[in-house]
Parts: C-alpha cells; structure tokens; sequence
C-alpha cells in the first residue's frame, strides 16, 4: 500500500467550524420571528347551582334554572329584578264605603227598617275589612319587556325574603352571563391577534 491512498493531514477538514470563524451577521432585511406567549382569557368557574326553595302554599318555587309563580315559568337571565309590596283593593274599598253609606242613609232618613239597615251596614263594614286588608303583589321585572304582577296572599315578612332570594340569583346568573361574554370578547381578541402575526 502506497502514501497516495491516504490524503495528505492538511487537506482533511475538521468534524467543525474552525476556531477563529466568524458568525454571519443576521440580515436587517430579513423578518424577525417573535415567539408570543399564548394569551388567552383564565377558566371560568362553573355556575353556582342553586336549591329548590319554595313557599309553604307552593305558588312560588325557585329552581336551579327559573323561577316559577302560579304555574308560569321565567328564567333567571330574562328577568332584571323583583319586588313586593302590600296592596289594598280599591275596588273593594269603595264598594264597601258606597254600601256603608248608603244603608247608614237610608236609615237615617227612615227609607229603611233597623234590621234590613243593620244587615247591609254590615255587609258594607265587611267588604270595607276585606279591601283594607288587600293582598302582597310581587312584581317581576323583565329584560325588553313590560312587568307582570302576581297577587299572593299572606304575610308580607315571608315573600320579602322569598324575594330577596330571587333577586340574589338574578345578580348572580347576570354576573355569570357578563364573565362569560367577557372571556369570549378576550379569546375572540387573542385569535386576531394571532392571525395578524401569523400574516405579518
């Protein structure tokens, strides 16, 4: 075997770059390449789940999901507020003040005997008890659209707290309605924004 089958040391490169080489300097021209951190909106924390609560006669019962008088269903995102107060019956009222009156006339101008004038002065004086007394009105206030009224009787203590209660879940479900179109408002803008580097 001969020397010429082997290549001379010097011509043999070496396994890198050499020692004393300079890295190229990076074209001005050329576009950068920005790594972004992904940016998306934090996880939303599931509903609130809400107990079956309702009242001792059953007209009113509020669920998970709506609200339920009188058989009527609303959902908790449709309705804005409610509210109860106690009413009397006007109607009642004065019916129960005209026949009053009138008995206690006509027998004062004797048109009427003592009986038949005792008797309709007190079915005056009821229905005057009956309309005083009147009855609780809750009223629910609806998003886009004109309140409806529900006659409840009994005490007003026991529907206030039954209306505190509804309106708590109504602020509740609101507030997650707005988080919820938040967090799609900040994916939706991070999306963008991604496609507009992607493009550039």
């Amino acid at each position: 075997m001969t020397d010429s089958a082997f290549p001379p040391p010097g011509s043999v490169p070496p396994d890198g770059p050499p020692a004393n080489a300079v890295p190229p300097e990076p074209d001005p021209a050329a576009p950068l390449a920005i790594s972004l951190p992904p940016v998306g909106p934090p996880p939303l924390p599931p509903p609130q789940q809400f107990a079956v609560v309702q009242s001792e006669d059953g007209r009113l019962m509020l669920t998970n999901d709506a609200l339920i008088v009188h058989g009527q269903s609303f959902g908790w995102w449709e309705l804005e507020g409610a509210e109860v107060k106690r009413v009397r019956w006007l109607l009642w009222l004065l019916l129960g003040g005209f026949t009053l009156a009138g008995f206690l006339l006509g027998f004062l101008q004797n048109w009427l005997r003592t009986m038949p004038a005792a008797l309709g002065m007190t079915v005056g004086a009821l229905l005057l008890a009956f309309g005083q007394r009147g009855t609780n009105r809750l009223q629910l206030h609806r998003l886009g659209r004109e309140a409806i009224n529900f006659a409840l009787p009994g005490e007003l203590a026991t529907w206030q707290k039954l209306t505190a209660e509804i309106n708590r879940r109504i602020r509740q479900r609101q507030h997650e309605t707005a988080a919820a179109a938040t967090a799609a408002l900040l994916a939706a803008q991070a999306n963008s924004t991604d496609t507009f580097f992607a493009a550039e």
